[in-house]
């Protein structure tokens, strides 16, 4: 007794230009806005205001990614 195995070839996702393009662009924004808040924020140099609220919030982040901060 032999058992029938379909023989198919797995067909790849085809995505359109335009979308990849628009999750490429999305994915480097919020990339560039990760690493504005953990490696450049200062506080007093914040874009966003003179509050450290941020730096202080990722300012364990900071130093554990190598980033000097004092």
């Amino acid at each position: 007794m032999t058992t029938a195995v379909p023989n198919t070839a797995a067909t790849p996702v085809v995505i359109p230009l335009s979308k990849a393009v628009a999750w490429l662009v999305t994915a480097a924004v919020l990339a560039l806005g990760v690493y504005y808040f953990i490696g450049i924020d200062q506080g007093a140099t914040s874009v966003f205001g003179s509050s450290t609220g941020i730096h202080e919030f990722v300012h364990d982040a900071r130093h554990f990614l190598g980033f000097p901060c004092h």
